[in-house]
């Protein structure tokens, strides 16, 4: 039944980055109805990563309190309402740009919670053991539904408007919200299609002790203890530069192919998609590597070693494939980057989830905030870059960042656990 439900958050996983990177396709479209900029859509942009980020604390503090079952279901309804309301915005409107920032902004704080309530199931659902490949799959569900968006968005933009591609995503999103609110519990105990046999697998490899106990308000971690962790801030560091670089993938990456590659309509939605068919790829085989090593050699090679290396070696792709003369060529080496940057996503998640106590939807939250700042900056000063230093400048600040976020792993102690 965990298989199942991490299968569940799968989808919701690839239908929260369909919600979000659609209208980085539709965005040409939209800066040509509403008279927009690359640097105004790329307001637009940061506005969904401004709310994201800002709400990731409280969701993961939501999640710790009300359980991820609740607050995933709302969640995905009010992502479904706003992506809705996005299509809605009349052409003719005064202040659209205005009207687009306060709806992106909204839709973010929706999706705050998508992470955190994940990784709070996580905890309470998944052994030590499997939260290497458990959290790969969830996190695949990012390069599936980030991948299938350009081909989609586009044929429906092209048949029917990029409205109408709006009104599909928000349907498909209530739809697996009410999929998820029917079939997932809070805890094992109170699920009854659980074996005893799996009741107790999972019971025996929990780091939480007991998992119906995890909401009391006594249990959960003070937060003076976690903004005093040396290891929280430096995972959420690295997460911020994690962040910068995937941004560019989800934000303009498309634009780029099309504007300044020069690749037309077909080609550049058949490019686009290659990054994030790469990142569904490496997620679970990051996980598997996460998991294995960690048996092996223990978490500071499992859990920081795989976070590191994957991180490093990210800077070198980007830097090549900024340089390459070929748009086909500089399209294939940037998405194997966009793969081996994506190797080290279940460490992020699985270390929050080890060392966050009794509240890792609160740790893992503070975390992926810092990933999103990191998404709300490169959203906007990367074409402020590339508009006066050209786009390559974009990518080998992306690289030095990456290299940053490398370095950050040195300062994790993964045995170090938040106390009560």
């Amino acid at each position: 039944m965990r298989w199942l439900l991490i299968f569940w958050l799968f989808v919701l996983s690839a239908v929260a980055f369909l919600d979000r990177v659609n209208i980085s396709i539709a965005g040409s479209s939209i800066a040509e109805d509403y008279r927009l900029t690359n640097v105004q859509l790329g307001w637009v942009f940061s506005a969904f990563l401004l709310g994201y980020a800002l709400f990731q604390t409280l969701g993961g503090w939501l999640a710790d309190r009300l359980g991820p079952r609740r607050v995933l279901a709302a969640g995905v309804v009010w992502w479904g309402i706003f992506t809705a309301l996005t299509a809605m915005v009349p052409p003719t409107i005064t202040g659209a740009l205005l009207i687009f920032v306060a709806v992106r902004f909204l839709l973010g704080a929706g999706e705050a919670i998508i992470y955190p309530a994940s990784n709070q199931f996580v905890a309470r659902w998944i052994p030590v053991s499997e939260r290497g490949i458990a959290n790969g799959w969830i996190f695949a569900g990012v390069g599936v539904g980030a991948g299938i968006t350009p081909p989609l968005i586009t044929r429906m933009m092209v048949q029917h408007g990029w409205r109408a591609s709006f009104w599909v995503c928000a349907a498909i999103g209530v739809a697996a919200g009410a999929v998820w609110f029917a079939i997932a519990r809070d805890t094992p105990e109170e699920h009854p299609w659980v074996s005893a046999d799996e009741r107790k697998k999972i019971g025996t490899g929990l780091t939480l002790g007991d998992p119906t106990s995890n909401t009391a308000a006594g249990t959960l971690v003070p937060w003076r203890k976690i903004f005093a962790s040396r290891g929280v801030w430096a995972v959420t560091l690295s997460y911020f530069c994690y962040g910068y670089v995937a941004w560019i993938f989800f934000s303009w990456f498309y634009i780029y192919l099309a504007k300044v590659r020069g690749l037309n309509l077909k080609a550049s939605a058949f490019y686009a998609m290659l990054p994030f068919l790469a990142m569904a790829v490496c997620c679970p085989i990051g996980g598997v590597l996460n998991d294995r090593l960690t048996k092996w050699r223990g978490e500071r090679v499992g859990r920081c070693g795989v976070a590191a290396v994957s991180i490093a070696l990210t800077s070198v792709f980007l830097v090549v494939g900024a340089r390459a003369a070929s748009p086909q060529l500089a399209s294939l080496v940037l998405a194997g980057g966009a793969g081996v940057l994506y190797l080290s996503q279940s460490s992020f998640w699985s270390v929050t989830a080890d060392i966050g106590g009794k509240s890792p939807g609160a740790v893992s939250g503070l975390m992926n905030m810092g990933g999103q700042m990191g998404g709300a900056v490169t959203a906007s000063l990367t074409p402020w870059i590339a508009a006066r230093y050209g786009w390559s400048a974009s990518f080998f600040t992306a690289a030095a960042l990456c290299v940053v976020g490398a370095l950050a792993w040195l300062a994790v102690d993964t045995g170090q656990r938040l106390a009560e």
